[in-house]
């Protein structure tokens, strides 16, 4: 393993009732004046805003409204946020939802105490902000585990570039597995998959020797997939849906990240994607992962060869490395289609033009931490593979 410093800083509140427990638990750090984010009506026909909403005045609190953040949430609604946070003089950032939510309030959270534009502060300027407002998130949609650190990932419509920024780190997260049931199947999958994605990218990374990192990370694949399962036949399985949640804020609170220098080619290529076809970013990996290892194995083919043996439950007797890596990218693909996920981008019915799958290449980051950098033309031949 690589040498570390792990800190862990966001308080999580897990299970039957956590969101009470949280806001009980809380309201008195949280200033005067709340900002209350959200995305879409869902959580107002859930009565979630409602109950919040309760509960923030019987405390005293003034409530500061900020709807409609969107999937792929855009630049012009994180400084819209800002403004309104700048306006309103918020002291506390209360964000209900999921990752999209939870990344624009990061923003928000930073680009309120900035005085210049967090764009140029951080990608031109190379500085990081250090004063924030203070935020906590409420989960109602898990699988990006947004909730667990301070990245945002935010949608420069201007500039067709779907990118990383630094915000936040929430203060606490309230998991209830139960908020969850009223999400609409497919985008709770899509979640779901979003946080198998998550542990596989930090898996394929290096180093690519056995260390406990990896042995904790194989093992929360297992529970992800056989949960998933779970719920491909009984989307309503409390259990389950716990497991799941659990699941999320694991892959991405840094455990299995410590000791890794990660891979997130797959998440690179599907973000430039999303910029240019606003797509849904669970439904993405997926079309995209199987297609993206394909050309890896063979760089790596120990690493992929474990992989399929642990999660996918290949028989490796009498086969060689790439071939068990090859047959157990074969089982993530066909556990894709079984889970009701697009397995190519016709199925997603978006954009796949020449002209786009070459700005998508030309455009996402590639990453360090592959079997191997890719060159720009592997990138499109890759995009080209899941049509």
């Amino acid at each position: 393993m690589n040498s570390f410093t792990y800190d862990y800083p966001v308080r999580n509140y897990f299970g039957e009732g956590a969101m009470d427990q949280a806001l009980d638990a809380e309201m008195g750090a949280m200033g005067k004046t709340v900002m209350l984010a959200y995305g879409g009506g869902s959580v107002k026909r859930t009565g979630v805003y409602g109950h919040v909403v309760d509960k923030l005045t019987s405390a005293g609190k003034r409530v500061v409204d900020f709807g409609g953040i969107m999937p792929n949430p855009t630049y012009e609604k994180c400084q819209e946020g800002a403004a309104l946070a700048r306006k309103e003089q918020v002291d506390f950032i209360l964000s209900v939802g999921g990752g999209s939510v939870f990344d624009c309030c990061k923003v928000v959270s930073a680009q309120a105490m900035l005085d210049e534009d967090i764009e140029t502060f951080e990608h031109a300027d190379g500085k990081m902000p250090s004063s924030f407002i203070p935020m906590g998130c409420i989960v109602t949609l898990s699988g990006t585990g947004a909730e667990q650190n301070n990245g945002a990932v935010i949608t420069n419509e201007e500039t067709h570039v779907k990118g990383a920024y630094l915000g936040a780190m929430p203060m606490w997260a309230a998991l209830d597995p139960a908020l969850t049931l009223t999400v609409p199947h497919a985008q709770f999958m899509s979640g779901a998959f979003d946080t198998l994605s998550h542990c596989m990218e930090s898996y394929f990374g290096s180093p690519r020797g056995r260390n406990v990192t990896d042995d904790i990370n194989l093992a929360i694949q297992r529970n992800v997939i056989r949960n998933m399962r779970i719920i491909a036949d009984d989307n309503q399985n409390l259990e389950a849906l716990s497991e799941l949640v659990y699941d999320s804020a694991m892959a991405e609170n840094g455990v299995l990240k410590i000791g890794k220098s990660t891979d997130f080619q797959a998440h690179m290529i599907q973000h430039q994607y999303g910029a240019y076809t606003h797509t849904n970013h669970g439904m993405g990996l997926a079309v995209i992962h199987p297609a993206l290892y394909r050309h890896l194995a063979p760089e790596a083919p120990a690493q992929f060869a474990r992989w399929a043996r642990e999660v996918w439950d290949v028989d490796a007797k009498g086969k060689d490395d790439l071939t068990v890596a090859l047959e157990g990218i074969d089982r993530l693909q066909t556990f894709i289609g079984e889970m009701g996920l697009p397995t190519s981008f016709a199925e997603m019915g978006s954009d796949a033009s020449d002209e786009t799958l070459h700005k998508i290449a030309d455009t996402c980051v590639l990453t360090g931490g592959c079997a191997k950098k890719l060159e720009r033309s592997e990138v499109f031949q890759i995009l080209t593979e899941c049509l």
